[in-house]
């Protein structure tokens, strides 16, 4: 496993005195394909998720203006401009600004883009302002705002996401590929968390367990149990909530001798997890996207970050699009 990153501090602004912005800030923050594991520890707010950092971004620039008004491009991205109020006030300026939000991470899919433009969004603000905020800070901007995505750290993060709180970091993994099929429509991150179904107690004793096998698997680089994780929290995620395609996508994940299955908890995707340098990778995805043609919906190619990576985008994404295989 690689050594965990090495987090910014903030730079010299000084507390209690308005910060002067500096220009055209911009920011990034990379999505997740759904959750390695998500389900909820044996305590009261045990509610959690482990991330699964994918190589697709969102991004923000904030042009500093004049004036209290914040304005947003597109317009409907209302969250985003809330925490760049957030955090203009915390910086003590009266100045408002334009905030454009773009990136390639479809919106309702379950890939974190609502948590991946608050991140870009802070990032952006901070910079035009010459702040660097830590993932902490950012946690506390987003915090109140919705739950949230641990997309702050770059590595895999256990996430309290209701609380908006690191849990623990698990470290960095080889990159991965997810053969992913979309079963189609969007889901309502905060709409989804109100009215998720409560966890027992021995689903709870379980995803404690699992917890501490990812835990030791990311550690060790292992990633078949990464695999085996993965694929029964999305079978405990099945009983909760009826996923199109689950066992037609299962049995391919056999077919091909994949790693598991790969879940959007909370969105439209599932997934089978391959290793990025099979040679077989080519063969494998086509099988898979031929087993899912019955399926209806869409297939899509995804690759996660791996330790090698460069945990922001080398060019400014513009626009959804897939991996070539």
């Amino acid at each position: 496993m690689a050594s965990a990153p090495v987090y910014s501090a903030p730079t010299d602004t000084v507390a209690g005195a308005a910060a002067v912005p500096l220009g055209p800030g911009s920011g990034s923050a990379f999505g997740t394909f759904g959750e390695l594991l998500q389900g909820a520890l044996p305590h009261p707010q045990g509610d959690f998720l482990v991330t699964f950092p994918l190589a697709r971004w969102a991004t923000a620039v904030f042009h500093p203006e004049p004036g209290g008004r914040v304005r947003v491009r597109p317009a409907h991205k209302a969250k985003s401009r809330r925490v760049a109020e957030a955090v203009l006030a915390a910086l003590g300026t009266p100045d408002g600004g334009l905030l454009e939000v773009a990136g390639d991470l479809p919106e309702g899919k379950g890939l974190a883009s609502s948590s991946a433009d608050l991140v870009a969004t802070v990032r952006a603000v901070g910079a035009a302002h010459g702040r660097a905020f830590t993932p902490a800070e950012t946690e506390d901007f987003l915090r109140g705002i919705e739950p949230a995505d641990g997309v702050m750290y770059d590595e895999i993060v256990a996430f309290h996401h209701r609380e908006v709180r690191l849990g623990r970091r698990l470290g960095v993994l080889p990159p991965l590929t997810v053969v992913a099929h979309d079963e189609g429509g969007q889901v309502d991150t905060v709409a989804h968390n109100r009215r998720a179904r409560a966890i027992d107690a021995a689903d709870r004793e379980e995803y404690a367990r699992l917890l501490a096998r990812l835990t030791d698997a990311v550690a060790r680089g292992d990633l078949a149990e990464v695999g085996a994780v993965a694929t029964r929290s999305a079978e405990m995620n099945a009983q909760r909530r009826r996923r199109a395609g689950f066992a037609e996508l299962h049995a391919l994940c056999r077919e091909v001798d994949g790693l598991g299955l790969v879940l959007a908890h909370s969105g439209t995707m599932l997934g089978v997890l391959l290793e990025a340098d099979d040679p077989a990778l080519a063969g494998k995805t086509e099988h898979i996207r031929a087993g899912c043609a019955p399926l209806g919906g869409e297939v899509s190619v995804h690759r996660s970050l791996g330790a090698d990576d460069s945990w922001s985008p080398q060019t400014p994404p513009a626009h959804p699009a897939e991996l070539e295989i």
